[in-house]
């Protein structure tokens, strides 16, 4: 097999800012077309069998059809190689490099992504036949858990409800948590109160997904449309639904770091 003289590239991620990213990278590189982004797995499936991608930076973890699901819908025999971007840690990676599948962690640096892009310039040129099914039939067939299922952070929490009731809210249901005082006001699907500091129950939370993003709000990463700048160094991270949330200088550069 002869490497491409152009890398004709297709983006899939679900999250805005991490796409941004992965397409500010690529423009930099010669010889590298990009062809598309998807935003879901669904219209990944669509674009690959429409536009026959030489590479698909792909991100595992997805709402819905996720990154697996992708190549399982596609077939491993017609799934164009892959450079994965993935929240897994260094151990669940482990099974990347064991197959010879680039990978990329996130929050990642832009010389890792061109790293990759060159190993797989590479083996495209010196690839054999199936090769690449090979090593994604494997992948496949170990089907890392997804990230968040072994490590022991909480999958709901429990919540006021009226007339002293317990209510249970899932983690992955909560769009932004507000310090009040000696509670923390939950916003998910309405608006609900927890005796406990901000910091104490941010400690249960993922990481990968909620970051502090002022000293009185945190926020849930899969809710973010956009980032605006603002005043004084100062953001306003925008979510899905319209609500406004300032993101201090302080807390800036970790919001950016993680959500690359």
């Amino acid at each position: 097999m002869t490497a491409p003289s152009v890398l004709r590239v297709l983006i899939v991620d679900d999250e805005p800012l991490a796409r941004d990213s992965v397409r500010l990278v690529l423009e930099r590189i010669e010889h590298v077309e990009i062809v598309g982004e998807c935003g879901d797995g669904e219209s990944a499936v669509r674009a690959i069998r429409a536009r026959d991608p030489d590479l698909v930076v792909l991100d595992v973890q997805m709402p819905g059809l996720d990154g697996f699901g992708v190549i399982e819908r596609i077939g491993t025999a017609d799934m164009p190689p892959v450079v994965f971007i993935t929240a897994y840690d260094q151990h669940a990676v482990r099974a990347f490099g064991v197959h010879a599948l680039d990978y990329v962690l996130k929050p990642f640096d832009d010389a890792r992504l061109v790293d990759a892009l060159d190993r797989v310039r590479a083996r495209l040129a010196g690839e054999r036949d199936g090769e690449t099914a090979r090593a994604l039939t494997a992948l496949l067939a170990e089907r890392i858990p997804p990230p968040g299922a072994y490590a022991g952070y909480a999958q709901r929490i429990m919540v006021t409800a009226d007339h002293d009731r317990i209510r249970f809210v899932r983690a992955d249901a909560i769009a932004y948590l507000q310090a009040d005082a000696n509670y923390v006001v939950v916003h998910a699907d309405g608006e609900h109160r927890v005796r406990i500091t901000l910091a104490g129950l941010l400690k249960q939370l993922d990481p990968r997904r909620f970051v502090r993003i002022h000293r009185s709000t945190v926020v849930n990463l899969d809710y973010i449309r956009e980032l605006q700048p603002w005043y004084s160094g100062d953001y306003v991270a925008i979510l899905h639904d319209g609500t406004q949330l300032k993101v201090s200088r302080r807390y800036r550069r970790g919001l950016l770091r993680t959500t690359l």
